[in-house]
C-alpha cells in the first residue's frame, strides 16, 4: 500500500512501533542505515511483538540508494521545517513516506532538494517534535483515509 521509511532511526522502541503499523496496514518498511541498534536488540522486538514476521521490511545502506532506485516523485519527506500542510497532499499507492531520526529530523541539503515534496504535521502546542511513531501513524493513517483503502473491515459500515 505504502512505503514508510525511517532513515537513521536511533530509538528502537520507535522503530519496533512502526513495524507493527506497517504490519497492520500492509506498508512496507525500509529502514536506512545506519542504525542507532541492533535489529537483534530486545527493546525493538518487544516494542514490534509478533508484528516482525508480518512485517515487510529491508535495511538499506543509504536514502540515495532509495531515490535512485524508485521514482523520487513519490517520495515525500516529514519535517517541522516544512510550510506544506501533510494533509494537502493528495497520497496515492505506493508513496514513500519519509522520516528522518528522532533527534535531528531530515538533512536540510534533501528538504531543499525536494522542497514541493515536504510535508508538516502542524503541532499548535509549543513542543519541538512529535513521536516518531505517532508521526508516522499520522501520515499513514491520512494517505489511507484519502484512498479509503483500509487494512481491515470498511470503518464506516457502509458497503
Amino acid at each position: 500500500m505504502f512505503n514508510i521509511v525511517l532513515v537513521e532511526p536511533e530509538i528502537p522502541q520507535n522503530s519496533g512501533n512502526v513495524v507493527r503499523l506497517c504490519a497492520c496496514t500492509n506498508s512496507r518498511l525500509f529502514l536506512v542505515e545506519p542504525l542507532g541498534y541492533s535489529l537483534d536488540d530486545a527493546r525493538l522486538k518487544r516494542a514490534g511483538l509478533d508484528y516482525w514476521e508480518r512485517a515487510v521490511f529491508r535495511v538499506v545502506p543509504s536514502l540515495d540508494e532509495l531515490l535512485e532506485r524508485f521514482d523520487s516523485r513519490r517520495f515525500f519527506f516529514f519535517s517541522t521545517k516544512a510550510a506544506r500542510c501533510y494533509t494537502s497532499h493528495p497520497y496515492q499507492a505506493g508513496d514513500f513516506l519519509v522520516f528522518g531520526r528522532e533527534s535531528r529530523g531530515l538533512d536540510e541539503r534533501l528538504l531543499a532538494e525536494f522542497p514541493e515534496q515536504t510535508l508538516t504535521i502542524p503541532m499548535p502546542g509549543r513542543t519541538r517534535s512529535l513521536n516518531l511513531g505517532n508521526s508516522v501513524s499520522i501520515a499513514l493513517y491520512e494517505g489511507l483515509r484519502q484512498l479509503e483503502s483500509w487494512p481491515g473491515p470498511n470503518p464506516t459500515g457502509v458497503a
